[in-house]
């Protein structure tokens, strides 16, 4: 029986709540922990555990098991202090995987030399979704995987209709790697050469930058 993974969240402002809310939703174990009372409060009938205490403090975290947890994500961005001395008590405790929010790029790199395993800049990626949306009315979605390429929701152009992937050959032609086909509230996570597409289709491909 596969092992349902256990999340810490240090912070419940308004990313780390919904993050943890989020990671409920989804049938994880979360444990959140927050100087705020209210805060504390406000989510004890929404999560696993949630916890009063400061994360900056090692013992603290010791207390609650945090090497127990599968991840540690470590949310408070804007307070530079806070996150980057959280992230090196979590790094020397042995969580095996830290994820921390940044401010900017060089907050992101402190992070990273201290312990975190990945570092998230969600203002900056969601600006980012947002811009390609706006820009484009082929995609739907976008999520950068790397500077050179990006997962994304692309609906079918017109010429695409009715003809057979291996016609199309997107791959070639428009440097398109096809994960699957959505038709409705049906899912193609194995479209062949023989698939046809519809017109209310939507692709899940990954593409490289300059495709977009």
């Amino acid at each position: 029986m596969k092992k349902t993974k256990q999340y810490l969240v240090v912070g419940l402002g308004r990313f780390g709540s919904a993050l943890a809310r989020e990671l409920m939703r989804q049938g994880m174990q979360v444990l959140a922990i927050d100087r705020n009372l209210e805060a504390v409060e406000s989510h004890r009938s929404l999560l696993t555990d949630v916890v009063r205490g400061d994360a900056m403090d090692e013992g603290v975290l010791r207390q609650i098991g945090a090497p127990d947890f599968d991840v540690a994500v470590v949310t408070m961005g804007d307070d530079v202090k806070a996150s980057s001395v959280i992230v090196m008590h979590l790094k020397e405790l042995g969580v095996p995987r830290i994820v921390a929010k940044a401010s900017d790029d060089f907050h992101g790199r402190m992070l990273t030399r201290l312990g975190a395993d990945k570092v998230i800049f969600p203002e900056r990626d969601m600006g980012r979704r947002v811009a390609h949306n706006l820009i484009s009315e082929k995609i739907m979605d976008f999520l950068e995987l790397s500077p050179d390429y990006s997962l994304m929701e692309v609906r079918v152009r017109p010429e695409w209709v009715g003809v057979p992937l291996k016609q199309l050959n997107l791959r070639a032609k428009n440097r398109i790697n096809l994960v699957a086909v959505r038709s409705g509230e049906d899912i193609d996570a194995m479209p062949g050469p023989d698939t046809v597409l519809g017109a209310e289709d939507v692709l899940l491909a990954v593409c490289q930058s300059e495709a977009r």
